[in-house]
């Protein structure tokens, strides 16, 4: 399966569905090429590993206490350090990061999310490498 977003539920956009048709081909084309026997060199991918769900910030009734601070907003993938702004209150505090280390949050604030207490997920970047691979069925 491919998911390509994010995007609010119900809402095609354009620019979303070009990526996702482009995704798709990519995929295919590897498949057929794959499938004819082509040797793939070695080669070495950024990716992002999910460490952890983080809920938002709940009182001891379990209703939400602040909200997901604006300049996180809309910054999904994007590197947050120890001290950045994580969480606003509803009273105006800023609740900041703490971490050891840089995480790089995503599905931020998405709405399909909030049933599961999911504000949003860490991240953290890993690098791949993978072997040349050819098709033994040539």
């Amino acid at each position: 399966g491919v998911e390509v977003g994010p995007q609010p539920q119900g809402v095609v956009r354009a620019d979303t569905l070009d990526k996702m048709r482009k995704i798709v081909k990519h995929g295919l084309d590897f498949v057929q090429l794959f499938n004819e026997g082509k040797e793939f060199p070695p080669c070495t991918i950024e990716v992002f590993k999910i460490m952890e769900k983080v809920d938002y910030p709940r009182n001891k009734n379990d209703e939400v206490i602040a909200i997901i601070h604006p300049k996180l907003q809309d910054q999904d993938w994007q590197p947050l350090n120890n001290g950045d702004p994580l969480f606003l209150t509803l009273d105006g505090e800023v609740i900041a990061y703490k971490g050891d280390c840089t995480v790089y949050p995503t599905f931020i604030n998405e709405a399909a999310y909030y049933e599961k207490k999911q504000a949003f997920v860490k991240t953290v970047k890993m690098k791949l490498t993978a072997k040349h691979i050819r098709s033994s069925v040539a």
